[in-house]
């Protein structure tokens, strides 16, 4: 997976932020895209805005929490493409209040896009790229995968698991001699719409609304850092960067290391957690 001109890249919730800068920087490679998205207005303005940069663009509406849906992009690649060589499990949702205020529709919500839509995508797309042998799978965690963030349960027991069979399948691959190679992809504070996510919140069920006073502040401190944080495009590049390198760990923010040191320190000290000093 060195070169990549002429290969087949799937992305997930790409028709804006990382996903979208992910099919960018792979159409920069010259790859045929697949781009999904739940959002038909941004799917189609993505759609139009990488044909207009020259790629050879597949635009396909997909709730990733269902597995018939990914089922039928998995199907639509083949069928266009007639191969998958990378696949970008990268559709995500948040939902922030203090767990006791969670109900369960905003849990199953979360939990079916952020650790189903991977547990879809690679049911759908590993076989394909065993049978081909090659391929590369990245999925889509966050600094909330490796740290554990207050007024944020369901994103962050998702992404804790996105982490954990990520690197499952690693282990997997790597001991019987595979070619198809996966990574984890966890970002720090980049600009994105994450906390517009409620956007596509479930007909019927709303959001939460939070009456922690100090939720409501990590909240509002939360969505200032996303608006400050990193351009999607450099954290594309890292990603290209590992796959050609066939690397795990894609972590975005040097910051993000020392935390997670401090995190399993105190764990092997047996010293009761504390807020991650990101916060």
């Amino acid at each position: 997976m060195e070169h990549l001109a002429g290969k087949v890249a799937v992305v997930t919730g790409g028709g804006a932020g990382i996903g979208l800068a992910l099919a960018h920087a792979f159409a920069r490679e010259g790859m045929h895209l697949v781009v999904a998205d739940v959002q038909d207005d941004v799917l189609a303005a993505a759609e139009v805005e990488l044909r207009a940069s020259g790629a050879e663009v597949l635009a396909v509406h997909t709730d990733v929490s269902d597995p018939d849906a990914v089922d039928a992009l998995h199907a639509a690649t083949l069928e266009r493409f007639g191969a998958a060589h990378v696949l970008c499990n990268n559709a995500g949702v948040e939902v922030g209040a203090a767990t006791w205020e969670l109900n369960r529709a905003a849990w199953q919500w979360v939990v079916g896009v952020n650790l189903f839509g991977v547990v879809n995508g690679q049911q759908s797309f590993l076989p394909t790229m065993l049978e081909q042998g090659e391929g590369h799978i990245v999925n889509t965690a966050s600094l909330a995968g490796l740290l554990a963030l207050p007024f944020s349960a369901p994103y962050t027991a998702t992404k804790h698991a996105v982490v954990g069979l990520s690197e499952t399948l690693y282990h997997e691959l790597a001991l019987t001699g595979s070619g198809v190679h996966v990574s984890v992809l966890c970002p720090g504070w980049v600009k994105t719409r994450i906390f517009e996510s409620t956007r596509n919140y479930p007909e019927g069920a709303a959001p939460p609304e939070t009456e922690v006073p100090v939720a409501r502040l990590v909240e509002e401190w939360a969505a200032n850092a996303v608006n400050e944080g990193i351009d999607p495009a450099e954290v594309a590049r890292q990603v290209v960067d590992a796959i050609k390198a066939e690397r795990f760990w894609i972590l975005t923010h040097p910051e993000i290391s020392s935390a997670v040191m401090g995190r399993f320190k105190a764990a092997t000290n047996g010293d009761n957690p504390r807020a991650p000093d990101i916060v």
